[in-house]
């Protein structure tokens, strides 16, 4: 799989950017910053690429020439990124080119990067707010600063071809990872060692996990488990112990998120037992119910539904949070969230789905006596539904015996 090179990806973003800005009605992007080393902005990793030292400004309007107004030392290393269309350095101070350029667009609206219900649009500080306040005093262009939340928003969902294939990419790295493991566990062995297991195994391939290392892997044997969010812990994996892998890894700062479900055959057992392989069965179908209903206009918490009603009338309990996610430059990206409509997620689940965006679909229950069944895939949104990112799991994946 050939995955395009990092300037190929923060271009097309770009003019994703202008477009999404044409579409919104939007006329101009500004994104301000400073020692982004220190205090980064969720956006620059999306369109911009490397760090700042002094106070920059980087300008997309929703048509013309990008621009990066930038401190004189950071000009060079700008320019040999060779993303924005046109790089200008300044020395004393950025307040008159910033003017210049601002009056140059003449934007009626000026997006910034602050938001009350969105961390990822939220890049810019309160201190860097009043600076802009201050440059901009005695201009027009101070009372026509809005919110960047939506842009961003559908800048971070709607994956452009280049994302696209580093997620792929991702993918077929977990699932290789995942394969692997399942000669690996085996009776005795604790959550612990299947865990660094796998974690060498990254590391080998150079592959950073997708969240927090002490979760990343994520292991789950038995009936006793924590089930989700926790660290692998000394439990040890016994005959008959249903196990769960949740894991993910980073190609070229693009995440993967995927779970596969494992069962450690008792003596005898040439397969898992009925309860087991169908509630693993019911898992496959409620993701193949939320996965027909996905599509662009759809609210998310329609799909959390199909999937959630499915696992209810089988009889079992319904899963304790959200059906899926957005991913992307984070395992937990984006606005939209496939989930219930609980107090906890606030506007989230009403939020339209959209082309391009990419979502996991992690629906569990509980097997009694075996541990937690769970399966999660990772989709994309197209016109008419959407693609799965790699091969699904659809039957229970056995074990060595020991």
């Amino acid at each position: 799989m050939v995955v395009p090179d990092k300037q190929t990806a923060l271009r097309e973003k770009l003019r994703q950017a202008q477009e999404l800005l044409a579409e919104l009605d939007l006329d101009l992007w500004l994104i301000f910053v400073r020692e982004s080393d220190l205090l980064p902005d969720p956006a620059l990793e999306m369109v911009v690429g490397t760090h700042v030292t002094w106070q920059t400004a980087f300008l997309v309007p929703a048509h013309g020439e990008t621009v990066a107004l930038v401190g004189s030392l950071d000009r060079a290393n700008m320019e040999a990124e060779g993303v924005f269309d046109r790089v200008v350095g300044y020395l004393e101070g950025i307040q008159q080119p910033l003017r210049e350029e601002l009056q140059r667009l003449a934007p009626r609206q000026v997006a910034i990067d602050y938001s009350v219900d969105s961390e990822i649009a939220d890049g810019l500080t309160h201190g860097m707010y009043l600076s802009l306040l201050r440059i901009l005093d005695g201009t027009p262009f101070a009372a026509r600063l809005v919110s960047a939340e939506e842009l961003i928003s559908r800048l971070r969902g709607r994956k452009t071809p280049a994302e696209t294939s580093r997620m792929r990419a991702a993918v077929a790295a977990t699932l290789e990872l995942l394969t692997e493991a399942q000669g690996f566990i085996a009776p005795g062995r604790t959550e612990q060692e299947v865990a660094e297991f796998l974690a060498a195994r990254m590391r080998a391939r150079g592959l950073p996990p997708a969240w927090a290392a002490d979760h990343c892997p994520a292991v789950f044997s038995g009936p006793e488990t924590a089930g989700a969010h926790a660290a692998p812990t000394a439990r040890r994996v016994e005959p008959g112990h249903v196990v769960n892998i949740d894991m993910g890894v980073r190609v070229e700062g693009y995440c993967s998120d995927l779970q596969r479900t494992y069962y450690v055959p008792r003596a005898g057992e040439l397969e898992a037992p009925p309860e087991v392989r169908r509630g693993l069965a019911t898992i496959v179908a409620a993701i193949s119910l939320a996965a027909a209903r996905l599509a662009p206009g759809v609210p998310g918490h329609e799909v959390d539904a199909v999937a959630r009603g499915h696992i209810v009338e089988a009889g079992y309990a319904e899963y304790p949070h959200a059906l899926g996610h957005q991913i992307g430059r984070q395992a937990h990206d984006g606005a939209g969230l496939l989930a219930p409509i609980w107090e906890r997620y606030g506007r989230r689940p009403f939020l339209p789905l959209e082309l391009g965006q990419v979502y996991t679909l992690e629906p569990r229950l509980t097997v009694p006596g075996h541990g937690i069944a769970t399966i999660e895939e990772m989709v994309q949104l197209t016109p008419t539904g959407c693609d799965w990112l790699g091969p699904r799991q659809e039957e229970i994946w056995l074990t060595a015996r020991g």
